[in-house]
């Protein structure tokens, strides 16, 4: 069959490539420990279950709006606006069955062949992939450890070129956990008013913070608002990443072309699961912050394990749920300790690789498992490594 040239520029995500061979090494009787996979370990809230299931029976299984419920769209806006302290509406929102669709469409809908996207590097691989795949070219953005894995606003600058369409953001970030304080923030702000640009602002872990650190989104500074596109979701704040449900919030004129990309595409978000997310808003918010205190200790045990085996050093992160522990330490690439691990170890994890070619020199460890679980895949390590 013959297979178009485009596909050729489309990338991967490692993760999922890594949890089938894992799969393989299982079903071969093999014992893996998963700290590969970006999915919390908790189950979706009961409450949120129950109004999904509710949803079903009170007969939401029906084609949507193509940009979500209203009574979704509403809540959304409400809740972001609260936390924020930015003033959102509804007619802002657009729904999509997962947070990669907001990233997919937008992309599409703003970016021609031949401008330029700054991207973070290493970051999600999908970002340089939807890049390649519009014809555009992708422009790394270093994020070094020297840095805390914080954006050099100095050498933001430098990138950009009157090419230059999109800023993309993230924090905070996959893979590193690192995070933009709100000077940081403010400052690529400026930058953005200054050159022009368009800035996806993808904030989907922005609610999983440590030791008192809070978000500061850009929409919230002077000249943004009319510029930026906030990407966020349900699946790791909720644990609701089967479900997939993500939306995103931009401005009012460019909701019709994400629009009618979703229609072009798979219609509509799923009605039931939308009023699921409806009530994971408006809901008790114990769970979330119950989550977030168990990976705090589990980031804590991960941390001090990794600093304490010879050859890694691991940077404490201030969000998300992964760590990004540099290992040249150990004399080997990314890629072959990586697999060293999982083949020889038994542990499951990503070569910094799998987020640009800053990552050389990294693994990536998702510590969304359990506290005995991560200490197990510590002394595995250990044992391996010596």
């Amino acid at each position: 069959m013959h297979i178009a040239k485009r596909m050729k520029t489309l990338g991967t995500e490692t993760a999922f490539e890594v949890l089938v061979r894992a799969r393989a090494l299982e079903a071969k009787g093999k014992d893996i420990i998963h700290l590969e996979i970006g999915e919390p370990d908790f189950d979706t809230p009961g409450f949120i279950r129950s109004a999904g299931k509710k949803a079903l029976d009170d007969g939401f299984t029906h084609y949507g709006p193509a940009p979500g419920l209203p009574e979704l769209r509403k809540a959304i806006a409400e809740h972001m606006s609260s936390r924020l302290g930015v003033d959102f509406n509804q007619d802002q929102v657009v729904v999509t069955p997962g947070g990669k669709p907001i990233m997919f469409f937008v992309i599409l809908a703003c970016v021609d062949e031949g401008d330029e996207v700054i991207y973070p590097n290493p970051g999600f691989p999908i970002y340089e992939s939807v890049i390649n795949f519009v014809g555009a070219k992708p422009i790394p953005m270093p994020l070094r450890e020297a840095n805390e894995f914080r954006v050099d606003v100095r050498e933001l600058e430098r990138l950009i070129t009157p090419k230059t369409r999109m800023l993309i953001i993230n924090t905070p970030g996959n893979p590193t956990g690192g995070i933009l304080t709100k000077e940081d923030t403010k400052k690529i702000a400026e930058l953005a008013v200054k050159h022009d640009l368009i800035v996806l602002s993808d904030e989907i872990y922005s609610r999983i913070l440590y030791d008192g650190f809070e978000h500061v989104s850009i929409t919230t500074f002077p000249g943004m608002l009319e510029r930026t596109i906030i990407l966020d979701g349900f699946s790791k704040t909720f644990a609701m990443t089967g479900w997939r449900l993500g939306f995103g919030i931009m401005p009012e004129e460019l909701v019709p072309k994400v629009a009618q990309l979703q229609i072009n595409s798979n219609s509509c978000t799923a009605s039931f699961v939308q009023i699921a997310g409806a009530n994971a808003l408006t809901g008790p918010q114990k769970e979330v912050d119950e989550m977030v205190k168990e990976f705090t200790r589990r980031r804590d045990a991960i941390v001090d394990g990794l600093n304490g085996i010879p050859g890694f050093h691991c940077h404490r992160p201030l969000g998300a749920f992964y760590v990004f522990p540099n290992i040249t330490g150990t004399g080997k690439t990314s890629r072959a300790l990586a697999d060293h691990l999982l083949d020889q170890a038994g542990v499951a994890c990503l070569s910094g690789t799998a987020f640009g070619a800053y990552g050389e020199g990294y693994l990536r460890f998702s510590y969304a498992n359990s506290i005995e679980n991560i200490g197990k895949a510590l002394e595995r390590i250990r044992r391996s490594i010596a």
